[in-house]
């Protein structure tokens, strides 16, 4: 059958992950980058003396982005190595420079160094997308610096804090992956030409000992791929240490987003805070007047993905013998490429959700109202204090007649601890004392202020260094 929908379709080729970010793991970039490596080697020896021609090379690039996948494909079915089967197509195209082609190379000069080429980009794109999420989170953590709101610890009414503020926290978890992320991309390394088991010997051969020239030839070859550098020792492979290492970084960005959509999930349900709403998106099927945060949950969903896959480099990293072993590779080309993939996903989402933001003023202002009483107990424990009552005395009164008012509320009345406490001989101040800390009180602290000097600390100056990545929004597909 050649319907397409009879055979199975990774979710985030159709419904979540971006055409760049699969383009980044298609068999298109990877084959065409197997050819421009094969021709990078080839200009690194050339210029180092071997005998290799300027025609020769000139005729694998007339061919390096014309791949004839039909001849690989025959050819691997017959000798069973995808890296040889390319050899022979690229060679069946090009003759003459085919003779040059893998000139001392192993099968992971090829894989390896196009992983790392395939990561390094995959990862910049990542960056750039965070960069764009910390953007919106910045914008709106400054718009809403100064609106109070119910805090909340162990999901209870804790003292007030501003919405800006609370941006913040989800916004410091972003800027910490962004750091990491870009340390990672700039300490990023190839693999280089290291050739069989990781000694260079075929290269030192076929330079007639000359180790210098062997070295140059790593040095020449990274700095053509886009590198500063190759790994100083290797077995056949890069260290798979990395692979974990990468992983680690992203499972750090799901864990952030993960953190900030159960927020928004759990601030949707008290109606304060909403992800954006289509105007014709339904909610449910049966209940029509529902406006469930769907992408949030999405972001959930696919961070729990992500954090599961984080844990595959690690086994593959601990389990690998002496100079390379191949169970690997089947691990790797799904766990490393689907967890770009997600995280894609998330982020995409993330921009959708951050750059729309929902805030229902009104209904964040009931609810202090509502819970004002009991957060203002420590500021009236304090001025009691300062009249030369006791802490603990005072501490006692507020405690019992915030369990009163409390299991009132609980049955439908209205919060009375205001009242309570003003009635309260034993308390030192009377129901118009309390009134006027509550009209003058600063109940959020330094909340918009710390919303300002993180922004202008460490934020800020972020979108200045990173001024040239590109912050164009993606669509969400569905």
């Amino acid at each position: 059958m050649n319907d397409k929908r009879t055979s199975y379709v990774s979710p985030f080729s159709k419904r979540y992950a971006s055409d760049k970010m699969q383009y980044l793991f298609s068999e298109e970039f990877k084959f065409r980058t197997w050819r421009q490596l094969w021709i990078y080697l080839a200009e690194s020896e050339k210029d180092l003396g071997l005998s290799i021609t300027d025609k020769q090379i000139e005729e694998l690039k007339k061919f390096k982005d014309d791949i004839n996948y039909e001849v690989a494909e025959k050819k691997e079915q017959e000798i069973r190595h995808d890296v040889m089967s390319h050899v022979h197509a690229f060679a069946e195209q090009a003759p003459d420079g085919g003779k040059i082609i893998h000139l001392g190379a192993t099968s992971c000069f090829i894989g390896d160094n196009t992983d790392l080429i395939i990561m390094k980009d995959a990862l910049h794109l990542v960056q750039t997308r965070l960069l764009k999420v910390i953007k919106n989170l910045s914008d709106f953590a400054n718009e809403y610096k100064e609106l109070p709101t119910l805090g909340f610890t162990h999901y209870q009414p804790a003292q007030l804090t501003t919405v800006g503020k609370r941006a913040t926290l989800w916004l410091y978890d972003f800027f910490s992956d962004f750091n990491d992320i870009t340390s990672r991309i700039d300490n990023l390394q190839a693999r280089g030409v290291k050739g069989t088991t990781g000694t260079q010997a075929s290269f030192v051969h076929l330079f007639n000992n000359d180790q210098e020239k062997v070295k140059k030839l790593d040095q020449t070859v990274c700095e053509k791929m886009g590198f500063k550098s190759a790994y100083p020792v290797t077995g056949q492979t890069y260290p798979r240490k990395l692979d974990m290492q990468i992983l680690q970084v992203i499972a750090g960005i799901a864990q952030s987003a993960h953190r900030f959509a159960t927020d928004i999930r759990l601030l949707s349900n008290l109606k304060e805070i909403e992800e954006p709403f289509g105007k014709k998106q339904i909610g449910s099927s049966a209940m029509a007047y529902k406006r469930n945060p769907m992408r949030s949950e999405r972001i959930c969903s696919l961070s729990r993905l992500v954090l599961s896959l984080s844990e595959n480099p690690s086994y593959t990293a601990a389990t690998q013998w002496m100079e390379r072993t191949l169970d690997d590779s089947a691990n790797k080309r799904i766990s490393i490429a689907e967890s770009f993939l997600a995280i894609d996903s998330i982020l995409i989402l993330l921009d959708n959700v951050t750059n729309g933001l929902i805030v229902n003023k009104g209904m964040i202002q009931r609810r202090i109202n509502e819970e004002l009483p009991f957060m203002i107990t420590e500021n009236l424990l304090m001025e009691g204090t300062n009249k030369g009552h006791s802490r603990q005395d005072l501490h006692e009164i507020i405690r019992e007649h915030s369990h009163k008012a409390g299991a009132e509320v609980k049955s439908g009345g209205s919060n009375r601890l205001i009242e309570m406490l003003a009635q309260d001989k034993d308390f030192p101040l009377n129901e118009k004392e309390i009134n006027q800390i509550i009209k003058k009180g600063n109940f959020t602290g330094r909340a918009a202020s710390q919303v300002e000097d993180f922004l202008k600390t460490d934020i800020y100056p972020l979108f200045e260094k990173f001024n040239n990545l590109s912050l164009d929004e993606a669509d969400v597909k569905i």
